[in-house]
């Protein structure tokens, strides 16, 4: 049987449309995949994301344990902070990337993707050692997203926080969202300014309805994992099982700002992370604009100079360039911008072009 959010009674409500994502029955559109997009580009979508794993991880001895497990550097993090990061195996292939949030001295937030909710946590509590406490807090949370330009003028009618004060990556714990508490960070998924709403399960549909009645003369809409995929494809964020698996690499994959090599603790994959970033990984996530007429999807072969130089991890028509692009993770020698290669299609090998990315960047 599927696994549902506290929301799903909520979804038929509001026209949502679910599949099976992940052994989760989610929404994937509400009204259309392209209007929820467009409004997060111009206005503001929500979304439910309570599928996302959350971990409390705590104890004198938690902070060397995130060192020596994630890749960036958790000592960089001031009480309030949140920070992007990786978890990698020995030989640097990627565990999961996730959002490390500093909620007080030596205690921690972890969330990760719900795909790999039992494998992080079976890693986490593998490698614990001393004064650490890691502890499943996902079947207690739920999460909403509030994504777009308006995003913050919706969100201060209902809140006590000072959105301005409210930095990219900083949060703020048992913060008033209407009349429940939640932890309010802002982060995003989109590439766009956005916050997010951890709350109890029973909070959720109060922040839910009181969000959407709220922002509806500003253009908030629901929104479902369709558009929260175009958007987040077009600003490069990546999505772990396409852009990030166990065969590749932080590096690889390009955030490698994420991994912070000189940080003084040693950790999980350093060493073959540290070659890479000093002498280049063989492969290279690039972006892909198609030629000929075709989208390129996932899992579609692209070819160089006759020769195989890699797949496609993400792929659509762009919402908002609208054109067909995709992303690619490729042999170094075939991903020079400009470089023109060979995307196989329904057994048709269609010409694209490597291009710059991410696709789309708001603009300050």
């Amino acid at each position: 049987m599927l696994k549902r959010t506290p929301l799903f009674d909520l979804y038929k409500e509001y026209g949502g449309k679910t599949i099976d994502f992940g052994g989760w029955e989610l929404p994937v559109q509400f009204s259309s995949i392209k209007e929820e997009h467009e409004a997060v580009r111009t206005n503001a979508g929500l979304f439910d994301v309570s599928h996302m794993g959350e971990v409390e991880v705590s104890g004198s001895d938690s902070l060397p344990f995130l060192q020596k497990l994630l890749t960036n550097d958790v000592s960089a993090l001031a009480e309030g902070g949140a920070q992007y990061t990786a978890m990698c195996y020995e030989n640097g292939g990627t565990i999961d990337d996730l959002l490390v949030y500093k909620r007080g001295h030596s205690r921690y937030l972890l969330v990760i993707n719900a795909a790999n909710i039992d494998k992080d946590i079976d890693w986490l509590n593998r490698h614990a050692e001393g004064d650490v406490s890691v502890k499943n807090l996902s079947d207690e949370i739920s999460l909403l997203a509030l994504q777009g330009p308006k995003a913050a003028q919706i969100l201060k009618h209902v809140t006590d926080i000072d959105l301005a004060a409210l930095k990219p990556f900083t949060f703020r714990d048992e913060a008033a969202v209407g009349s429940v508490r939640a932890l309010v960070s802002r982060t995003g998924y989109t590439g766009e300014d956005g916050f997010e709403m951890y709350c109890r399960n029973e909070d959720a549909a109060c922040i839910w309805k009181l969000l959407l009645k709220t922002g509806r003369d500003d253009g908030l809409v629901p929104c479902g994992l369709g558009a929260r995929d175009t958007l987040r494809f077009e600003a490069k964020l990546p999505l772990y099982g396409q852009e990030l698996t166990k065969e590749i690499t932080p590096i690889e994959a390009g955030i490698g700002f994420a991994v912070k090599i000189k940080k003084e603790s040693d950790f999980f994959g350093k060493s073959v992370l540290a070659s890479q970033k000093e002498h280049g990984a063989d492969r290279k996530l690039v972006g892909l604009e198609m030629l000929d007429k075709g989208i390129p999807r996932y899992g579609y072969t692209v070819f160089y100079q006759g020769e195989k130089a890699g797949e496609v991890t993400t792929g659509t028509q762009s919402p908002t360039l609208k054109k067909n692009v995709g992303l690619a993770l490729l042999k170094k020698e075939a991903a020079d911008i400009g470089t023109v290669v060979e995307v196989e299609v329904r057994k048709k090998r269609l010409k694209a072009k490597i291009v710059k990315t991410p696709f789309y960047k708001r603009q300050p």
